[in-house]
């Protein structure tokens, strides 16, 4: 037979034996055999689990604008004379804003009260006549057609006194609308015209905003949307200012999602403004949904994720199914893995609903290299700290003590 036959056999023992001495040991409790007292511990870091308040939270941005926006139109068409407002003034109602050119509205009012007052005398006459033609009617002295006539004559003159009338008032109401009004009590956004310009019906002149308060509308997607109620508390806060600088309420919330973007809107009403709350800005706003108090809370870097693919054989789609655990440490030298049930998250904060109770000592470093009864030892911040960091100054100090060594 060939030697050559005989290399894989050879190799094979050759393993085997390498194998038994590098093991070593017996049955007499030698390096060879596992003793759990020998196990290695691992440097954990802990935290013990507390109670606090906890909020499940919905955040945002929108912009702030007035609850109300009015624009304000000229009633009449004619040249500006005057502008008495101007962008940022704060103005009452009825308080004027400009002047539009009145002579040919006020010719106009003149005369329309010339005309009433040729058709009331119209009226009175011809009613005055009427009466005689009746009684004379009635003791038949006179026709019926004459008496038709007496009649059609104070009805004619009695529509035209009503239309004289009208005349007066829309000439009266014309005139006075050459004054630019404010109909609310509020701050001037725009100003759209100026002196000189002709102030047209179908054009805006000034944009007003209504001060009796400011909101903000937001838009959630639906998961979001169907947990807002009217009333939750919400906080505000100015994109890049960490303080909270305002206050207000959910106030309206719409009864659908709009089908292009399938978002619900959610109007904030403000309840308390803050100095850096102004129309226009953009904020985060922060609906508090739920608030579970004195809940057993943990850091969320504590938790330990398992996630399992499951394969659905009727409909052969994926699922994922994670679970939550942490590991609590017992006697200061074993990690006991609990699995846990969430609640609320709020931030870096999990609230804890099964698994945990306070003042448990919970492993916030080192967890993910441990399994259950792991022998661990609780460790100082100062063991997780990096490497120290060297002055860029000294450097080149040790590159050239490290060359003449």
């Amino acid at each position: 037979m060939n030697n050559r036959n005989y290399l894989p056999l050879f190799l094979t023992i050759s393993a085997f034996v390498i194998f038994q001495a590098c093991s070593g040991g017996g049955p007499n409790g030698g390096p060879g055999n596992f003793n759990p007292d020998q196990q290695q511990a691992t440097s954990v870091e802990t935290i013990s689990a507390t109670t606090a308040d906890i909020s499940q939270q919905i955040k945002s941005f929108g912009n702030i604008r007035a609850q109300e926006i009015v624009n304000v139109t000229p009633q009449v068409s004619n040249r500006i004379t005057q502008i008495h407002a101007d962008l940022g003034d704060t103005v009452q109602p009825g308080e004027p804003l400009a002047k539009i050119y009145d002579v040919p509205f006020r010719d106009q009012f003149q005369q329309a009260k010339a005309q009433l007052e040729q058709s009331r005398s119209a009226y009175v006459r011809d009613s005055l006549e009427f009466q005689r033609q009746q009684e004379l009617y009635q003791k038949e002295v006179i026709s019926s057609t004459e008496y038709d006539n007496a009649r059609a004559s104070f009805q004619n003159s009695k529509a035209q006194w009503q239309a004289s009338r009208a005349n007066l008032t829309q000439s009266r109401e014309d005139l006075y609308n050459t004054e630019i009004r404010s109909p609310v009590y509020g701050v001037i956004l725009t100003r759209n015209v100026s002196a000189g310009d002709l102030a047209t019906t179908g054009q805006a002149a000034f944009e007003i905003a209504n001060l009796t308060g400011y909101q903000c509308r937001v838009y959630l997607p639906f998961e979001e949307w169907r947990n807002v109620k009217i009333g939750q508390p919400v906080n505000f806060r100015v994109s890049n200012y960490p303080e909270v600088t305002g206050q207000g309420r959910v106030s309206q919330i719409s009864p659908r999602l709009d089908p292009a973007t399938g978002l619900g809107e959610v109007v904030i009403s403000l309840t308390e403004q803050g100095q850096n709350i102004y129309q226009g800005v953009l904020v985060q706003a922060t609906i508090n949904v739920e608030t579970h108090q004195n809940a057993v809370v943990i850091p969320r870097s504590a938790l330990v994720e398992n996630v399992q693919t499951l394969i659905e054989p009727e409909s052969n789609t994926i699922q994922l199914q994670r679970s939550y655990s942490a590991f609590v440490v017992q006697g200061d030298s074993m990690a006991m893995r609990k699995e846990l049930t969430l609640g609320i998250e709020q931030g870096d904060r999990v609230e804890i609903l099964e698994g945990l109770q306070p003042g448990d000592e919970i492993v916030i470093t080192g967890q993910s290299s441990l399994d259950d009864s792991t022998k661990v030892r609780v460790a100082g911040q100062q063991d997780f700290q990096g490497p120290e960091e060297i002055p860029i100054e000294n450097t080149g100090q040790q590159d050239t003590s490290s060359a003449s060594n």
